[in-house]
């Protein structure tokens, strides 16, 4: 049976009238088991209900909680998931951990697949690993929306891309849906594999089931670690054909459901159009609310929007003016990927002369993985230290630095410092927050 560690107990709170403290357990709720925070907040809805407990001296027993106020109970777990996450149980021909070099942070290749986490922290799981019990609670529970990971509904493609457990997700998925569940869908597209007509035999299947709210599409990514893949859809003609593809399933939606539903990676323009990708660049209405964000669907427009906003402020030519008058300079590092837009934004704005952006290429893992947010510490420490500006402040993506401030090769802000011989910094990669980054090394110097 799995334990949940109390991290905290508020002051006064319920929990703290019935005597918890830190590093108490708490193992059920009303005889249930907890497996996770989910079941905690399900089981406890209640105004009351009564814990079995193992005290942090070893100690078992019960103790009824009661509220006569709809209070928090007062109680924070140290963690979200009580009994381990639920890994992957596939064998994807893409899956990206699997190209993976040796030596990185131990967290890049826990290959999770855990309906929890896709509820809680948006990842994004194939429910091949749901057993009808788990499928039932999801629906009792209302856990909803979860992120699924969709990439073909052809029985035989499905099989070739993900192995022999294929098809129990798709099985679960239209369980899920006929319960009442919501949602939204990630298509990995791998040419010649789910693409053409297969593509658009899986978003037919998709549109279909209303319960599917979006499909975000993104491109096959590979690394110089595999021997597999060679080729993605970099070519322009190959990421074009993929827009016109999904163009007429967003006439449709927009038609049907007010919204397009199918959303192509910003990938896919970069890809398809260069230079000029801020012409073809669908507009902020487009994406609405940006609910496929964090999947790198539309945070090229909302980063061009966003400096477009900071300009009508003056707040950029206010970081231009102070660094000129101060004389200070700064050097931005980013991927690659963002070289076609970023480079024309900047370039066109007051802050050229003042502010260089360099394009780091991926050594370190190679392929086609041009965004910064897999940036490792060693090509920024090189590009870092191959630059003329000497005397300039570097500023480092925040976005290549995980919550304990490392990069995916273990490295930190000091480290890039040291190995480069030059001043550097950690700094936003919005453009908003970036440029307050600016005026206060302006300030600063």
């Amino acid at each position: 049976m799995a334990v949940a560690k109390i991290a905290s107990v508020d002051p006064g709170s319920p929990a703290w009238e019935a005597g918890f403290e830190v590093g108490d357990g708490i193992e059920a709720v009303d005889g249930h088991p907890l497996a996770d925070i989910l079941d905690w907040q399900w089981l406890t809805a209640q105004d009351e209900c009564v814990i079995s407990y193992v005290g942090k001296d070893g100690e078992r027993g019960c103790v009824e909680l009661v509220r006569t106020d709809p209070v928090p109970w007062g109680i924070t777990f140290a963690e979200t998931v009580f009994d381990g996450v639920r890994t992957c149980k596939n064998a994807c021909t893409f899956c990206f951990m699997h190209q993976l070099p040796r030596g990185l942070r131990r967290t890049l290749y826990v290959r999770d697949d855990d309906f929890r986490l896709s509820f809680m922290q948006g990842n994004f799981v194939t429910l091949t690993n749901l057993d009808a019990p788990s499928v039932e609670r999801i629906i009792e529970q209302r856990i909803s929306p979860l992120r699924v990971s969709l990439h073909a509904v052809d029985a035989h493609v499905r099989a070739a891309l993900m192995g022999k457990h294929a098809h129990v997700g798709l099985r679960n998925l239209e369980a899920l849906l006929e319960g009442g569940i919501s949602v939204e869908a990630q298509i990995v597209l791998v040419p010649g594999a789910n693409d053409g007509d297969v593509l658009d035999e899986t978003l037919a299947w998709a549109y279909a089931h209303e319960g599917i709210e979006d499909v975000g599409i993104v491109p096959l990514g590979f690394t110089d670690h595999q021997s597999t893949f060679s080729a993605s859809f970099d070519e322009p003609a190959l990421a074009r054909a993929v827009l016109e593809r999904i163009e007429p399933f967003q006439e449709r939606a927009l038609a049907e459901r007010g919204y397009p539903w199918v959303f192509a990676a910003d990938e896919f323009y970069l890809n398809a159009y260069g230079d000029h990708v801020l012409d073809h660049l669908p507009s902020a209405s487009f994406y609405g609310g940006f609910p496929l964000f964090e999947d790198g669907i539309g945070v090229v427009r909302s980063s061009v929007d966003d400096f477009a906003r900071a300009e009508e402020e003056g707040v950029v030519a206010r970081a231009a003016h102070l660094l000129r008058t101060s004389a200070s300079k700064a050097v931005l590092l980013f991927g690659c990927a963002m070289e076609p837009y970023a480079k024309r934004l900047f370039d066109g704005s007051p802050l050229r002369g003042v502010v260089d952006l360099v394009f780091v290429p991926n050594r370190f893992l190679g392929g086609n993985v041009d965004v910064t947010g897999l940036l490792s510490g060693a090509d920024m420490a090189d590009a870092v230290r191959e630059h003329a500006w000497a005397d300039a402040t570097f500023c480092l993506p925040a976005i290549a630095f995980n919550a304990d401030g490392l990069t995916i090769d273990e490295m930190s802000a000091a480290d890039i410092q040291r190995l480069s011989g030059r001043r550097v910094c950690v700094i936003p990669s919005n453009p908003l927050d970036c440029i307050d980054r600016l005026i206060k090394i302006a300030e600063d110097s």
